[in-house]
């Protein structure tokens, strides 16, 4: 350490000298801020001329400060070494996550020769750890067979054909005497949506598979001709749930590893399920160009929908098991696979990820490794690059691998190689000499521990969700319809109302997600009339791509009807129930906003964005952020007590200090009512407490006569000229003198035209914005 110390100083010293001290090097200390690094070289090149062109004034100069200074050059050379052996290296400060690298090797089918023999799996676990793995990546789904005893295929009549020499489960083996060696074995579901046609699966389940538009069921892969199973149909999403359920619960499975072929190639797609959910949902067919930007955006974002279900199903029975990805290069992953990775790993459903980058070319490889998406995603989680040791058919020379390990390396990522059996027995050089090689490679041991591995929030602070202006189910005159799954369920489009808080769906939105029962009935009245009944219980949720942190309560709707005072409401017309979400603060009972529970700065609060009444969609936008709430004028709510089960805290969100003028009433201008600003209630309402400050009006829809304004001073100034107009200027007036409010107004839908509306829950504060 000593002599270490002393030959840096003297070198570190002797450069500072012959900086300071050269003419040319003075010049070069003295413009470096102006010049590249590059350029020093260059400036070198020059000496003798500029020795002669130095200014003998500057000699002077410098003569004086090489006498003054050389003590203080010896003391900056002495702490400055001091300091670089001291140094915590950047990757101790981030978090133990990250700090772990991966140092994999993929186990294969062609590697199950060798691991069907017990005695070879020991000595094979044996050697990885002896040469500083710490990964393996056992294949369990290829070909359109488990490579383990499976009851979800047995169930299925699908034959099993891997056991080991002694009839030994061969992936419980391989797990066992992994960990035995301290390495993680995260089981690989290699062909993910990809099934040979000609298997049993494909050949029982036809209406499963995917096709392209002129009906071809087939696409020539790496693995030969295979086909797809349809990753939109909800009983193949199933189907492979339930195999990846089964292996982290079987095997209590350190992870599970996802490669490129949980994806669909982008010409596929066009099956009747496929055709039929899109028209449903968008109002066309699909295009017949499978590269349309719309079509590959729909597409891609059902696939992370269902892995954003996957990953919390996975989480649901082993919080720290590994969610692992291997993908392709983004573009080609996206534009060709749809499959979306980096919003996989923004939005935290993703613990590691390994890209492959099968390249002979090093100055390729290199270029694919400084990806912008990897430099990204190397910043949040373990980070490696997947590295082709050889095929039984194409061999890789050890200078290959070691050059683009040096790589990987220099740019802190881990490695993942492809495949077990290549590593050394398969190769151009004896394995003898492979195997030094590799111990070369990693000098020095680097375990993981999966106890470190805790849950993730994405990245981003905000995110914008489209609000459709058509349901699911049933037909409505104006609402602003959200995306949401329910326990797994498809996504449903569900009416969002600002004026009341939690979740109600009818049954038959429930997915196949464990839900808690509570056998808790509960009751809810609408602003209309309509009674809604039915079971609370708690679900996973999903808006759109962002899932709740944890299951929230939501009330499952078995019955509805109207209140004995408003016979004609919504349940009357027969009309299917499309399910309401309540996002408002102001809870009376269990059944509280079901934003409260999304994940990170998604849960701060919202900001809802209307269409102006077109058929053109709004926006909700999680997260609030300086950005996104500029322009805003702000009004306060009144904070509420805590309600015992209910997170967070409770606002009364009707806004107080507003001003009314009715034409043809006694409101001229009255700032004591009330406001809330409702989403779900098509036409503005009027309610007042006293027949008397109606004047000569009557309760029913006011005219144009009655021009109304609605404001808050130095908030908003709402100016309507009633119509009758369903969700655009139809307004109501009522007279209840068991009304709690003396005034209360409820603008309806129709505002969100002219304002766009912020909740902030954090602060208590509701915001608008003109849209003029």
């Amino acid at each position: 350490m000593t002599t270490q110390f002393w030959e840096k100083s003297i070198e570190i010293n002797a450069t500072l000298t012959n900086l300071l001290f050269k003419p040319v090097h003075r010049r070069v200390l003295l413009g470096l801020s102006k010049l590249r690094v590059a350029s020093v070289c260059d400036t070198l090149r020059e000496r003798r001329k500029a020795d002669r062109q130095t200014s003998p004034f500057i000699h002077q100069g410098w003569w004086f400060l090489r006498k003054r200074m050389l003590p203080l050059l010896c003391l900056i050379s002495f702490v400055t070494v001091l300091l670089l052996n001291n140094l915590t290296p950047v990757v101790a400060q981030m978090p133990p996550q990250l700090r772990q690298e991966i140092r994999g090797v993929w186990l294969s089918g062609n590697d199950f020769s060798v691991f069907r023999n017990r005695l070879q799996v020991q000595a094979a676990m044996s050697q990885l750890r002896q040469l500083n793995f710490n990964t393996v990546y056992p294949v369990v789904w290829n070909d359109g067979y488990t490579q383990y005893p499976s009851a979800v295929t047995q169930k299925m009549g699908i034959p099993f054909f891997f056991k080991g020499t002694d009839g030994q489960d061969v992936i419980a083996d391989i797990i066992t005497q992994a960990r035995r060696q301290g390495l993680l074995a995260i089981p690989w579901f290699e062909f993910g949506f990809m099934v040979p046609l000609t298997s049993e699966l494909a050949s029982q389940h036809p209406d499963w598979l995917t096709q392209k538009p002129d009906g071809t069921q087939t696409s020539i892969s790496a693995a030969g001709e295979v086909a797809w199973l349809n990753p939109f149909h909800p009983e193949v999403q199933k189907f492979i749930t339930e195999l990846v359920t089964e292996v982290i619960t079987k095997y209590d499975a350190d992870g599970v590893q996802f490669d490129d072929h949980m994806s669909l190639p982008v010409d596929f797609g066009y099956d009747k399920y496929t055709i039929s959910l899109y028209t449903q949902e968008t109002g066309n067919p699909p295009p017949p160009n499978p590269q349309a930007q719309a079509w590959i955006k729909w597409r891609a974002d059902k696939i992370t929908a269902f892995m954003v279900d996957l990953h919390q199903t996975v989480k649901a029975r082993k919080p720290n098991a590994i969610f692992s990805v291997s993908p392709n290069y983004y573009d080609f992953a996206y534009k060709l696979q749809l499959q979306d990775w980096l919003n996989w790993v923004r939005l935290g459903i993703v613990d590691e990820l390994v890209m492959q980058v099968y390249r002979n070319d090093l100055e390729s490889f290199i270029a694919q490794i400084t990806r912008p998406e990897i430099l990204e995603t190397q910043q949040i989680i373990p980070t490696g690059i997947g590295i082709m040791a050889g095929l039984r058919n194409r061999p890789v020379s050890i200078q290959q691998i070691q050059s683009q390990v040096q790589a990987t390396h220099q740019r802190g990522l881990g490695i993942g190689f492809f495949y077990y059996e290549s590593l050394w027995n398969i190769a151009p050089e004896p394995a003898a000499q492979r195997q030094s090689a590799f111990a070369a490679l990693f000098p020095n041991s680097a375990l993981r521990d999966i106890s470190q591995n805790t849950p993730r929030k994405p990245t981003f602070k905000t995110i914008s969700l489209p609000l459709y202006s058509k349901p699911s189910l049933g037909q409505r005159v104006r609402g602003y319809f959200l995306e949401v799954a329910t326990a797994g369920g498809q996504q449903r489009r569900i009416l969002l109302d600002t004026g009341s808080a939690g979740l109600r769906v009818p049954k038959e939105f429930l997915g196949n997600t464990p839900i808690r029962r509570t056998g808790q009935n509960i009751k809810e009245i609408l602003s209309d009339g309509t009674i809604l009944e039915g079971e609370l219980v708690y679900a996973n949720v999903r808006f759109s791509l962002i899932p709740t942190t944890e299951p929230v309560p939501v009330q499952v709707v078995t019955s509805r009807q109207c209140t004995a005072q408003k016979p004609k409401c919504s349940a009357k017309s027969g009309a299917p129930f499309s399910g309401i979400v309540g996002v408002n603060y102001f809870e009376k009972s269990l059944l509280y906003n079901p934003l409260r529970k999304l994940p990170g700065n998604l849960s701060n609060g919202f900001i809802v964005i209307g269409n102006g009444g077109s058929n053109n969609n709004g926006s909700l936008i999680l997260g609030l952020t300086a950005e996104n709430q500029a322009g805003f004028k702000m009004a306060s709510w009144s904070q509420q007590p805590e309600l015992n089960g209910v997170p967070g805290k409770r606002w009364d969100s009707r806004l107080s200090k507003v001003c009314l003028t009715i034409a043809g009433s006694s409101a001229k201008n009255s700032c004591n009512g009330r406001m809330i600003a409702d989403t779900a209630t098509i036409n503005g309402l009027t309610e007042f407490k006293s027949a008397a400050t109606a004047g000569k009006l009557k309760p029913g829809g006011l005219r144009s006569a009655n021009a109304l304004k609605v404001a808050i001073n130095g908030i908003f100034d709402y100016n309507l000229t009633p119509g009758t107009r369903d969700g655009f200027n139809r307004w109501n007036l009522s007279i209840s003198p068991q009304a709690e409010l003396p005034i209360l107004v409820n603008t309806g839908i129709g505002f969100f035209d002219k304002y766009d509306v912020l909740f902030d829950p954090v602060n208590g504060r509701q915001g608008f914005r003109s849209r003029r």
